[in-house]
């Protein structure tokens, strides 16, 4: 019997593991300060009421013998496929129902779409990078290149036609930077991936806070698209489903290589390894998208732009370089003083009584700059945004 050897090649511990293991040791050294996380990206606003009724109803449907429902479609039900079709067709990109997979989230199926890659492909990531793209291929034993995410570039690496690639790995907005690429670059992904007959695996976790007109909210408002990508979202940023678990995932119909579709072998995939998520949850999820719903959503997602708004005042009063913050609930900023990442951390854990992450603990490039999120509490985020700003002063 052998282990998987790749398991080694790995860290001992997810990067979130560490920022909250030292939160927890500063914590228990200093009880009486409190401590602010604008760390990890989980909310903080209650499921909105439709969706709560919603789920409510469901709950109250499974306590009657004809309501009741076992196993459902490991797909997704269609009431809920129906209603992201409908969504995306409000963006005007047009899906077909059995194109949309429902999944626990977003994070689960970019490590299980793998199934349907040979390991001996070649993965490209950014870097930056979100480490669950990394991780999951390392764990395979995949070879890994790096597209570098620079401050000259804007946190936005193009492709290069030089590097060959088989597994392309794109998140707009980013996760950790904040970047959004527009349509046009976008376009530019897909005409390399044709040429390099790869595929994009498109992380749309956070489309839902793109306001700018040109930024793209799905892969799939670039033509041709549907021959290259696959997509996966979340419903865990626009509805608060961290702690409900439930996404999606758009697996094109159009999708072939080497003669075999996709679509058919996530199918086969899904049908095998997944039992598919919980009728309740997604009476929930369909809830998001009624009238009722998209409206608690939005006061949702604008209180957490306000909290952006707040912190990016902060570090432009304070002459700190960042981006993001605008079309995404993360900012990125250089630290200051030309600490390293980890040294920032522990620098404003310690004057401050702030949280964030390192934005070395994303990759090598992300050394010297810092993630800040705005998923925080209203109050709370100003109270952290007035000590960051009062730490500041002391450099």
């Amino acid at each position: 019997m052998k282990i998987n050897k790749h398991y080694s090649e790995i860290s001992e511990s997810y990067l979130f593991s560490t920022v909250a293991k030292k939160q927890r040791e500063f914590s228990a050294a200093h009880p009486d300060r409190e401590i602010i996380r604008l760390s990890i990206g989980d909310v903080t606003l209650p499921l909105a009421g439709a969706v709560v009724k919603a789920m409510h109803d469901a709950v109250d449907e499974m306590s009657t013998k004809e309501g009741f429902h076992g196993y459902g479609p490991e797909q997704g039900y269609e009431f809920l496929k129906e209603s992201i079709r409908n969504y995306y067709a409000g963006h005007g990109v047009e899906l077909a129902a059995d194109e949309i997979f429902i999944s626990d989230g977003a994070k689960s199926d970019l490590g299980n779409i793998l199934d349907l890659f040979d390991k001996d492909n070649t993965v490209l990531v950014t870097d930056p990078v979100y480490p669950v793209y990394v991780d999951t291929n390392v764990m395979a034993g995949r070879k890994i290149l790096y597209a570098p995410a620079t401050q000259e570039n804007g946190f936005l690496p193009m492709p290069d036609p030089a590097v060959k690639a088989d597994i392309i790995y794109l998140c707009s907005p980013n996760n950790p930077t904040g970047a959004v690429y527009t349509r046009e670059q976008l376009a530019q992904w897909v005409e390399y991936a044709k040429a390099q007959n790869a595929i994009i695996l498109f992380d749309a976790a956070y489309e839902c806070f793109v306001t700018e007109e040109g930024l793209a909210r799905s892969i799939f408002e670039v033509p041709g698209a549907k021959e290259c990508a696959i997509e996966f979202c979340s419903f865990s940023k626009i509805a608060g489903f961290t702690g409900t678990r439930c996404g999606y995932t758009v697996v094109p119909m159009a999708l072939e290589r080497e003669g075999v579709s996709l679509n058919k072998m996530w199918l086969r995939r899904q049908t095998t390894k997944f039992n598919g998520v919980p009728y309740v949850v997604q009476k929930g999820a369909a809830a998001v998208f009624t009238p009722e719903g998209m409206a608690e959503i939005q006061e949702n997602l604008n209180y957490y732009r306000r909290n952006a708004q707040v912190i990016a005042q902060t570090l432009e009063e304070c002459g700190i370089w960042y981006c993001g913050g605008k079309n995404s609930p993360y900012l990125w900023l250089k630290c200051p003083g030309g600490m390293t990442s980890w040294e920032f951390f522990d620098w404003l854990l310690d004057k401050a009584g702030v949280v964030g992450t390192p934005g070395s603990g994303f990759g090598s490039c992300g050394e010297g700059y810092f993630r800040l999120t705005a998923f925080g509490d209203a109050e709370k985020t100003k109270v952290a945004a007035q000590r960051l700003k009062e730490a500041l002063k002391t450099l």
